[in-house]
């Protein structure tokens, strides 16, 4: 049973990596700080990854429930 639901998981991961390519995420910094005043800077960080990498998710996803059909009295 756990084997399917990974199997599952895999390929849902890999469809939303294959739609999805990357995201970003912000921090924001002080630069300065006196007294009242204050500056503060915000960064953008992406994190990107090749499509590829969710159709290798998506085949072994297919391939484990295969396998676990086949395995399966």
């Amino acid at each position: 049973m756990i084997v399917r639901i990974l199997g599952i998981i895999l390929i849902i991961i890999g469809i939303n990596m294959l739609v999805y390519v990357g995201f970003n995420y912000e921090t924001t910094e002080k630069v300065v700080d006196i007294g009242a005043i204050s500056i503060s800077k915000t960064q953008s960080h992406p994190v990107r990854w090749m499509p590829y990498t969710g159709g290798i998710l998506i085949i072994a996803g297919i391939i484990i429930l295969a396998c676990y059909k086949k395995v399966r009295p």
